[in-house]
């Protein structure tokens, strides 16, 4: 290779000869030209190389037998500090090569906050691609048929999403309920038993409003124009087959219990529903008395008319649809055969008959 010294001579050199037509001028350019070209050769070769090399480390996993782990990227972390992150808990290797590729794509600055769950397992590619997706981890709330509100605010405790008060101060703000559009107090009824998936730190209305909006889904236009045949409004609609859920784990009953509370309005009839007194109670211990059945609370349907001042749990799609369409029958009672299912009689005389059977003899 020419020295700068050398090269300034020659390149002085060549010029008089091309300036004097001579021929040695042709020679003195291949001196120069050669080299420069061979070194660009190298050159172009050695970062071809390199990104070569860059790329297969983009699509190559780190480790084939990792473990998953979950890893949390708090709002406003930079992306070194991912990184750091990432590389400390073995989710990648040679964090400089990972910042690289994230900068040449434009990852670095789109990386979403949240947890994930990620291994070695995963390329660095791959890895990239689900935090800038956000394909965070989910946590699993299943809420079934039948739960109150506070009972699902034990769930959500215990799912890890949020704290049991705040899921309670929310689903019994008035305000909040109202903000949604329903004509109601609490969103007893409206929390609709289903399994959902929420990442972590979702905030406690969106868990309360993807409930709702659920609930909505289920509760047809076709349903909410048979409520009106009936006379009947959507949340009483909703208080009923909150009942109807509590009265009975047979599925196919739901239908004739609808029919017997239907009866019992029609006629003027209190509801007289255990359920019902159960939910007015405090700290109430399981077993119910004739005093409870007494107390005198909004809930008590066998010492007021008509429905209880609210649901009183949150019905499963057959209850709801089961105090739209009631049986068509004349029963006007029931009663428990102690075996999830009930005896259905039309008059008080036969009621009695089956109590004695059901109930006082196995006493």
């Amino acid at each position: 290779m020419l020295k700068d010294g050398q090269a300034h001579t020659v390149l002085i050199e060549f010029i008089e000869r091309v300036r004097s037509g001579k021929p040695e001028g042709n020679v003195i350019l291949k001196k120069i030209l050669i080299p420069a070209a061979v070194m660009a050769v190298l050159g172009l070769a050695g970062i071809a190389t390199f990104f070569l090399h860059l790329k297969q480390y983009a699509q190559t996993p780190g480790s084939p037998k990792a473990v998953d782990t979950v890893i949390s990227i708090p709002a406003g972390q930079s992306f070194s500090q991912t990184t750091t992150a990432l590389a400390k808990a073995g989710i990648i290797q040679h964090p400089y090569k990972f910042k690289l590729i994230a900068r040449l794509k434009g990852y670095d600055k789109k990386l979403q906050a949240g947890e994930y769950t990620l291994s070695a397992t995963l390329s660095p590619a791959q890895i990239l691609q689900k935090m800038v997706a956000g394909d965070v981890r989910l946590y699993r709330l299943t809420v079934p048929e039948g739960l109150n509100l506070y009972q699902i605010a034990e769930l959500v405790d215990q799912s890890g999403l949020a704290s049991k008060n705040d899921f309670i101060a929310a689903a019994t703000s008035t305000e909040f309920v109202h903000q949604q559009g329903l004509n109601a107090d609490t969103f007893e009824g409206y929390l609709f038993p289903e399994t959902y998936f929420f990442p972590k730190n979702t905030p406690v209305k969106t868990i309360i409003s993807t409930m709702v909006d659920r609930f909505r889904q289920i509760f047809s236009a076709n349903w909410q124009k048979r409520a009106e045949q009936l006379g009947f409004s959507i949340h009483q609609i909703v208080i009923l087959a909150s009942i109807i859920e509590k009265e009975t784990g047979a599925s196919f009953e739901r239908p004739l219990i609808s029919s017997v509370f239907h009866n019992r309005l029609n006629r003027k009839m209190r509801l007289e529903s255990d359920p019902t007194v159960i939910y007015g109670l405090e700290n109430f211990d399981g077993n119910l008395k004739r005093k409870h059945l007494e107390t005198l609370t909004p809930y008590n349907t066998y010492k007021r008319s008509g429905l209880p001042a609210g649901p009183i749990a949150n019905a499963g799609k057959d209850s709801l649809e089961a105090a739209l369409y009631p049986a068509d029958t004349k029963f006007i009672y029931f009663v428990s055969k102690k075996d999830q299912t009930h005896q259905f009689s039309t008059n008080f005389k036969d009621h009695q008959r089956a109590v004695q059977k059901y109930q006082l003899r196995r006493r």
